[in-house]
């Protein structure tokens, strides 16, 4: 969940529980809007902590000689986001 799907159940949430006032046979808005509050401020701290996390990398470098020419060949490998 992305921190903007986290934002727009928060406020949807908000809306339904604070600003509308009329009923809805069967269902209660109120306890409907606190849920979908509590899913958004669940989805803006999950999306703080996956962007806040450090993303991993690894580095491989190897040496050979190249047979024909005797030149020494290195090549570099990096991966990142493991």
């Amino acid at each position: 969940m992305s921190l903007g799907a986290g934002i727009f159940l928060l406020v949807v949430g908000a809306i339904l529980t604070f600003a509308v006032d009329f009923d809805v046979p069967g269902l209660d808005l109120t306890t409907i809007g606190y849920i979908l509050m509590i899913a958004g401020a669940v989805g803006i701290i999950l999306g703080i902590v996956l962007m806040a996390r450090k993303r991993q990398s690894v580095s491989t470098t190897s040496e050979s000689v190249d047979p024909v020419s005797g030149a020494r060949v290195q090549r570099s490998v990096r991966q990142d986001g493991l």
